[in-house]
C-alpha cells in the first residue's frame, strides 16, 4: 500500500497522522508512506524526525479579522492557494498513493481535494468535538469522515452520516499501559494526592499565575505532590510569580516545577487530578488514563473548539470546567480544595472519563483505510 498523509500547523493535527502511520506500517510491513505539509510549519521538523519522508507544499490560512496586516496576509494566502492545486497534483502523481488521508491544518484541504479530483480514495479525520472549517469543506470530496466523538455528527448534514465513522483519537500506547503504582513510586508521590498541571508547550500565563496561587495554598500542608509545567515562555518568570503569592517551594521534593513534561504517560498514571487546556489529543489521553480533570479551554483557538471539547467531558460528568475569563487563583484553589477533600468525586470523574475512552482508535482507523483500498 502507498498512503499519503496531509497535515500540519499544530501537533494536534500532526501526531494523530504519525500514530496512524506507525500503526499501519507495523501491521502491514512494506507499506509506503509520504507526508505532505508546510515547509515553514512544525510538521517540517516533526515528520522527518519520526523517520518519514516529507513533501513540502506551501499553504496559508485566511485571517478572519480584517486588519491592514491581515489583509496583506490574506492576499498572500490566496496566491498560495491558487498555486496549491498544481503543487498537490505533482506530489500525488509522483507518489501515486492508493489513498490520501487528511488530519487537519490548512494543507489538508488542497491535497485531499486534488486527490479526490484525480480519482484516489480519500479520508479525513477530525480530532475535535466541534469540526474545523477544513473538515466541513472537505466532506463532499472524501470517501470517509472519521470522527473523534459521536457528538461531532450533529454539526454535519444528515445526508452525509453514511460516510461517517466514530474512531476516536489515536492515543500513545504508553499512556494506556503505564502502571499507576510504579509511576507514583518513580515520582516519589507516596500517600499524597498528586496534581498534574500544564498549559501547553509554550505555556499559558493565566494558568501559571493561578497555579502559583494554588501552590502557595498547598505547599505548607505536605499532603499534595504537584507537578507543574510552565511552558517555555513563562519558565524564567515563574519563580517570581510564586514569590508574589508568598510561596517558597525551593527544595520541596513534592513541588516539581518544569518547563516541559517529557514523561507524560508516567505523570498521567501517577496523577489524581489534572489541570490543563482542552486540546483534543490531551482529552483523549485523559480518557485513556481515566483521570479526573479541571479543564481550562483556550479562548484563542479557531471557533472556540476547545470549549466544545471540554463540554463533551463535562456533560458526561467526566471533568470540571473553568473558563479562562473566570480563571483566578482563588477560583482554582476553591475548586481544587473541594475535589481533594472529596476522593469519591475525584474517583467518579476519572471513572466517567475512562468510560468515554476509545482505546482501539488506531486499529479502527487502519481498518477504515484498508477497507477503502481493498474496495
Amino acid at each position: 500500500m502507498r498512503i499519503l498523509f496531509a497535515c500540519g500547523g499544530t501537533a494536534g493535527h500532526i501526531n494523530p497522522a504519525l500514530s496512524v502511520a506507525d500503526a499501519i506500517c507495523k501491521q502491514y510491513p512494506g507499506t509506503e508512506v509520504l507526508f505532505a505539509g508546510n515547509p515553514n510549519g512544525m510538521e517540517a521538523r516533526l515528520i522527518p524526525k519520526a523517520g518519514y519522508p516529507f513533501a513540502p507544499i506551501e499553504v496559508a490560512g485566511i485571517q478572519r479579522r480584517l486588519t491592514p496586516k491581515n489583509i496583506a496576509r490574506n492576499a498572500k494566502a490566496l496566491s498560495l492557494l491558487m498555486k496549491s492545486g498544481p503543487a498537490a497534483a505533482k506530489i500525488i502523481r509522483d507518489f501515486a498513493p492508493d489513498l490520501v488521508m487528511g488530519t487537519g491544518g490548512y494543507v489538508s484541504g488542497p491535497v485531499v481535494r486534488k486527490a479526490h479530483q484525480l480519482g484516489i480514495k480519500t479520508v479525513t479525520h477530525e480530532q475535535n468535538a466541534f469540526p474545523g472549517v477544513t473538515t466541513k469543506l472537505l466532506v463532499p470530496d472524501v470517501d470517509r469522515v472519521l470522527l473523534a466523538v459521536e457528538g461531532a455528527k450533529k454539526y454535519f448534514k444528515e445526508k452525509d452520516y453514511p460516510k461517517m465513522a466514530v474512531t476516536g483519537n489515536p492515543v500513545r500506547e504508553t499512556v494506556i499501559t503505564a502502571d499507576r503504582e510504579l509511576s507514583r513510586m518513580r515520582l516519589g508521590v507516596g500517600y499524597r494526592t498528586c496534581i498534574l498541571s500544564f498549559g501547553g508547550s509554550l505555556g499559558a500565563t493565566r494558568i501559571n499565575e493561578a497555579v502559583a496561587e494554588l501552590i502557595a495554598w498547598h505547599e505548607k500542608t505536605g499532603d499534595i505532590h504537584h507537578i507543574h509545567a510552565t511552558g517555555s515562555f513563562d519558565y524564567p518568570d515563574f519563580p517570581g510569580m510564586l514569590s508574589a503569592c508568598g510561596a517558597n517551594p525551593k527544595g520541596n521534593p513534592h513541588i516539581d516545577v518544569r518547563e516541559y513534561i517529557d514523561n507524560m504517560p508516567v505523570c498521567l498514571a501517577a496523577a489524581d487530578l489534572v489541570i490543563c487546556r482542552a486540546g483534543a489529543i490531551t482529552l483523549s489521553e485523559l480518557q485513556a488514563a481515566g483521570r479526573a480533570s479541571i479543564l481550562i479551554p483556550s479562548p484563542n483557538v479557531a471557533e472556540n473548539h476547545q470549549y466544545h471539547n471540554a463540554m463533551e467531558l463535562v456533560e458526561h460528568e467526566a471533568a470540571e470546567l473553568i473558563e479562562e475569563k473566570d480563571l483566578a487563583g482563588p477560583a482554582l484553589v476553591e475548586k481544587v480544595s473541594r475535589l481533594v477533600a472529596n476522593p469519591g468525586r475525584l474517583a467518579k470523574l476519572g471513572q466517567n472519563a475512562a468510560k468515554m475512552a476509545i482505546l482501539d482508535a488506531n486499529q479502527r482507523i487502519v481498518d477504515e483505510i484498508v477497507g477503502l483500498i481493498k474496495n
